[in-house]
């Protein structure tokens, strides 16, 4: 479903304060996969995950989603492919818009724009029935307004979202980073469940070692721009955070110093 070949990104080339922040990342997705992605600040998750999207393009290699080479595609083309929940809960919905406004943009993602935003009684149905399944009361709240709901309620809405029409590559971009651990739990029990009841291939960025672990079919870490670690299935299932800290030090012949990694 996504194919990275030998992506390379470099920030300020030539200058004092260059930054080499992808070296040469392959990396493969088979539909369905669940990839949680660790590395200490500056390691290129975010890197890795921008290329994906298209907010900067990439000194060389390819990017392929389900056969489609979108390499040289500006972000809103690849937003039809790609489904994204950003770090920030007021990055992935617009705060003045009620609930289903809000909705019936995300169910037209890949199609024709229109002005039209409220949606006919049989897509509020829809909708209600979608919000049900994240046991938040929001169904019944279709005309508040965005910017009225918790960071968490936000939070899990802009997963919806992001999911209401089925993307090819779902990105999590640290998305329970900004909440406190309890509603940060709970956002990631219903990622669990929206991801893996639907088998969506998805891509999750956390600093948490124990999500990274528990979340998923398969676990990269990246360190200096590159993939040091790549573990899946009933390797992945035995691993311990001890494991992981073990291994990231023989491969990088060093020791893994990142305080926002260790002490989440």
């Amino acid at each position: 479903m996504l194919r990275i070949e030998n992506i390379a990104k470099t920030f300020n080339p030539g200058t004092i304060t260059e930054k080499i922040a992808l070296r040469d990342v392959s990396l493969h997705l088979a539909p369905g996969d669940f990839v949680t992605v660790i590395g200490g600040n500056g390691a290129g998750k975010s890197t890795l995950m921008n290329s994906i999207a298209g907010t900067f393009p990439v000194d060389k290699g390819k990017i392929i989603i389900d056969n489609e080479d979108i390499t040289k595609w500006p972000e809103h083309k690849r937003a039809r492919y790609i489904g994204r929940v950003f770090q920030d809960p007021m990055m992935g919905t617009a705060a003045n818009m009620q609930i289903e406004e809000n909705m019936a943009i995300a169910a037209r993602r890949g199609k024709t724009p229109t002005l039209r935003w409220s949606a006919p009684a049989a897509q509020q149905k829809f909708f209600r029935e979608q919000l049900k399944t994240l046991n938040l009361g929001l169904e019944e709240r279709l005309e508040s307004k965005v910017g009225l709901l918790s960071g968490g309620q936000r939070q899990a809405l802009t997963l919806l979202m992001a999911t209401l029409v089925e993307p090819k590559l779902l990105l999590l971009d640290e998305h329970t980073a900004a909440l406190d651990p309890k509603t940060a739990a709970q956002v990631l029990a219903i990622t669990n469940e929206i991801v893996t009841k639907r088998h969506l291939t998805t891509l999750m960025i956390t600093h948490n070692m124990k999500d990274a672990l528990a979340c998923g079919n398969r676990l990269i870490m990246l360190h200096d721009g590159k993939i040091l670690i790549d573990v899946k299935g009933e390797e992945k299932k035995s691993l311990t955070i001890k494991d992981l800290l073990a291994m990231f030090e023989k491969a990088a012949g060093s020791e893994l110093n990142s305080d926002a990694l260790l002490l989440s």
